[in-house]
């Protein structure tokens, strides 16, 4: 008998990565201005942010810690509806316009009315965020 370690050749071959496309999405980060919309739950606590910039073509959901696991939770269907939007190849506005059109508010969240605003920058919103 041997006292040598027999190595599986699985963990010595070489890794080969094959790079595939994944649906399409807008870009995550932008430096311009944004135009955003309040996010609030069922009971009228705001959630979170969804934000748009088209020059970036960048759009986004922004969570407010504040909320707790609720607002994370939550701000999956608003980065779902960012997703769905840019596969039907919508500008990060209009996409924006959409979800205040079609908000409901008897659902678990949805759009504030009447908060379609503007940030100086994606920075700044995220600084109202954490407050």
């Amino acid at each position: 008998m041997s006292n040598e370690r027999r190595v599986s050749p699985r963990m010595t071959e070489d890794l080969h990565f094959n790079q595939v496309d994944g649906p399409p999405r807008y870009a995550r980060r932008t430096d311009k201005p944004v135009q955003y919309v309040v996010i609030v739950n069922a009971a009228g606590a705001v959630i979170g942010y969804v934000w748009a910039n088209d020059e970036d073509d960048a759009a986004g959901w922004t969570v407010r810690p504040a909320g707790g696991d609720e607002a994370f939770n939550l701000g999956f269907i608003w980065a779902t509806k960012l997703h769905e939007a840019k596969a039907r190849g919508l500008a990060p506005t209009a996409a924006l316009a959409e979800m205040i059109r079609d908000s409901d508010p008897s659902a678990s969240s949805c759009v504030q009315a009447g908060s379609l605003s503007e940030s100086p920058s994606l920075t700044a919103l995220k600084e109202l965020a954490a407050k």
